[in-house]
């Protein structure tokens, strides 16, 4: 279903990269020249906007634009990639949190924050993405520090299982954020080591994934 002309919103679903999105839509459609307006990551699902033809050169208009995300904060936990695909290198025992504290906490939330951004990245540094760096082990580079402004963040559920606490947060941002580094961040502020379980974009600027086709 075409939103505008030549441009197309899609709901991506977890497990497959951005390109795959592509991929399967090229195939699906009998287009060559078709591309999108920012990745999500793999473990990610949720809205993307997708340019065919002319809209290819339409894209670069829906880069700056402002998100909003539902991200799952698994506390206790920390990864080298910032979410459960990576490798555990810090654990710790969460005890009682308030939901007065979490929401409290989140309300201080808001504003800008200068910080690195995640290795696991595409992000370029000497001409390279640092995620090739980073599978490399080459730790000779240091992640950027990138300011990061979160316009918007509700409290929308507290899961409590076998022992973990997963925060369930939606969070409006601006272009250039790291939902990762800000999930990590926000367990570091309550006293926790915390990666991302789960996370959905919702919304690009006036853009939502309710009015996105899946790729089914």
């Amino acid at each position: 279903m075409e939103f505008e002309e030549n441009i197309l919103l899609v709901d991506k679903p977890k497990g497959i990269t951005s390109f795959d999105v592509i991929r399967v839509l090229r195939k699906k459609m009998g287009k060559k020249k078709m591309g999108h307006a920012g990745t999500l990551d793999p473990l990610a699902s949720g809205l993307m906007i997708i340019g065919i033809d002319k809209g290819t050169k339409r894209l670069t208009e829906f880069l700056k634009l402002p998100k909003t995300y539902i991200a799952d904060i698994l506390l206790g936990k920390k990864t080298d990639t910032g979410d459960l695909e990576g490798k555990v290198i810090e654990e710790k025992a969460v005890g009682e949190i308030s939901e007065e504290k979490i929401k409290e906490e989140l309300e201080k939330f808001i504003g800008k924050h200068s910080l690195a951004v995640p290795m696991y990245s595409a992000i370029k540094v000497g001409g390279q993405p640092l995620y090739k760096r980073a599978r490399k082990n080459d730790d000779s580079v240091a992640p950027p520090i990138k300011e990061m402004e979160v316009t918007d963040a509700k409290l929308l559920d507290i899961q409590k299982t076998d022992g973990k606490v997963v925060l369930k947060v939606e969070m409006g941002v601006t272009s250039g954020t790291y939902i990762r580094t800000l999930g990590e961040e926000f367990g570091r502020r309550l006293g926790y080591p915390a990666t991302l379980s789960d996370l959905r974009r919702t919304t690009i600027g006036k853009y939502k994934v309710e009015d996105a086709m899946s790729l089914d």
